[in-house]
């Protein structure tokens, strides 16, 4: 841990900002899986039900490319968010939500699923301090042919995203903006430190493009593997 402490440290040194355009922009998977939690929100029954999510009417419709597949698992053997009963004591099953990019169907409990004229499909979580929500269990995009490497090699200049802070995302539209550091990417090299920066795009657009590498990390609930969105709009100097 302090040795990739280290390193991630002093190769961040002499940081600066990007010059502004639209450039490929790479997701590590480390911050990937924010574009996992996106996804899962937009087709949350809750919001669905409300119509606050800009994948309401997408229903069995084309979001993302043909070759990204999502899947919740709440059977994975030791899975973080396994569980063999759902939060309303409802069976729970693997579902393949993105189904080679048509989106299939949507995390519903007894409430919502009502709502939506549709049946539950065992995906309700409680709190202490709440009635039963639609959640996930073990959420991710699966993973691709395609490793990292290749996905950076193409690029004649882009931005390889590391670290995110700050958040200007809506569900209802999809409008994404996020700041950003990393590194930049030219000739399909990983060249000098990026900070300071902004990516900005709008999710529709981001997850009918978006590429997947094959680096997903299997333990977490909510995971996704290194994720190429082919153009967004860096903000620099």
């Amino acid at each position: 841990i302090g040795r990739n402490a280290a390193q991630r440290t002093l190769s961040r040194l002499g940081a600066k900002k990007p010059q502004t355009g639209s450039y490929p922009v790479i997701y590590d998977t480390r911050v990937s899986r924010s574009l996992a939690g996106h996804l899962a929100s937009a087709i949350n029954g809750s919001a669905v039900a409300r119509g606050t999510s800009f994948l309401k009417d997408q229903l069995e419709k084309q979001i993302t490319s043909s070759a990204i597949s999502v899947t919740d698992d709440p059977l994975r053997p030791r899975g973080s968010g396994s569980k063999i009963f759902d939060g309303e004591t409802l069976p729970v099953h693997k579902r393949q939500l993105v189904d080679d990019g048509r989106l299939t169907g949507w995390l519903l409990d007894l409430s919502t699923a009502a709502q939506l004229g549709m049946a539950p499909t065992g995906n309700a979580s409680r709190s202490l301090s709440g009635p039963p929500s639609p959640s996930t269990s073990n959420f991710y995009i699966e993973n691709s042919d395609t490793d990292t490497q290749s996905l950076i090699a193409d690029i004649k200049e882009g931005v390889f995203v590391t670290e995110m802070m700050g958040s200007s995302v809506s569900l209802t539209t999809g409008d994404y903006s996020r700041g950003a550091s990393g590194f930049w990417i030219e000739n399909g090299e990983i060249c000098w430190p990026v900070t300071e920066a902004t990516i900005a795009g709008n999710l529709k657009d981001m997850f009918l493009s978006m590429v997947a590498g094959n680096d997903r990390e299997e333990h977490q609930a909510l995971s996704a593997p290194t994720i190429l969105i082919p153009q967004m709009m860096v903000a620099g100097a």
